[in-house]
């Protein structure tokens, strides 16, 4: 039933991102609709895998890579629902399905639902759910906010260039987008700082101190350094917006490599260890 459910919302999702792509392409209120119809039934068969997912584990299902990255893309659409309610939200909408619709299929591809990799959290099992919960938000956060920064750079390409084509008449002004964009920063960063300080306080509570100077917490700190960094610099309002943008996705580089050294990590690698 899991596969059925997975399966489905990959076909649906792909027939989603062909409405949205035409609509996108050349302005067509329908194509939008149905569009947004299906990325709708796509959030249903989402919710109904991590429902399945759910009574098999009889727990949160947040612990496996496999549950992670379904959570995580269940987020990035219910992300693009929403936004896609505001004016002038077609292509943050696309951009949000792509990455969502990514992280879908590649989930397929890689993992399975079962080897929970994280057994030796155990005995500090509330403060994993709050770590993983928090650390999931404000990855689905700064993919919008990443989003948001690249559509900007897009946006002040095009108008230094005078390049007025429809696809920029359709896009939120230079002002709103890097609005956007800050705004959910500074809302993400909190959330992974809160993440970093549960997971480094769980590991020192069991006396794993060596896990401290793991890649993925130097990473980790990393990734939180370049996203506090632009937060400092646009309040004091130093640089430029294409500038700040180019730090938001830099921050972004960042944390998806934090996400890839699970592979490679102590922390709580993925290799069941």
């Amino acid at each position: 039933m899991l596969t059925g459910f997975y399966d489905a919302g990959i076909y649906i999702f792909a027939l989603s991102l062909l409405f949205f792509i035409s609509d996108c392409i050349r302005r067509n209120r329908s194509a939008k609709r149905m569009g947004t119809g299906l990325l709708a039934v796509v959030a249903v068969l989402q919710a109904g895998a991590l429902f399945i997912r759910a009574m098999e584990e009889r727990a949160l299902p947040i612990f496996t890579p496999f549950d992670f990255l379904l959570l995580l893309a269940f987020s990035l659409v219910v992300a693009s629902l929403i936004i896609n309610l505001l004016q002038r939200a077609e292509f943050a909408v696309l951009l949000l399905g792509i990455v969502g619709f990514s992280i879908q299929i590649l989930n397929r591809l890689w993992f399975s639902p079962g080897n929970n990799s994280l057994r030796h959290w155990e005995t500090v099992h509330g403060l994993l759910v709050l770590h993983i919960t928090l650390a999931n938000l404000s990855f689905v956060i700064y993919t919008v906010a990443a989003v948001f920064a690249g559509m900007y750079l897009f946006l002040h390409r095009k108008l230094k260039g005078k390049k007025w084509t429809d696809t920029v008449r359709r896009l939120p002004s230079l002002e709103m987008l890097d609005k956007y964009a800050y705004s959910l920063a500074f809302i993400g960063t909190p959330m992974l700082t809160v993440s970093f300080i549960v997971a480094a306080l769980s590991v020192i509570s069991e006396g794993r101190l060596n896990l401290l100077l793991d890649l993925k917490v130097l990473a980790t700190l990393a990734g939180l350094g370049f996203y506090y960094f632009y937060l400092f610099k646009k309040r004091s309002h130093q640089h430029t917006g294409s500038l700040m943008a180019k730090w938001i996705l830099t921050g972004y580089v960042f944390i998806i490599i934090i996400f890839v050294l699970n592979t490679w990590s102590d922390f709580h690698g993925w290799n069941g260890e």
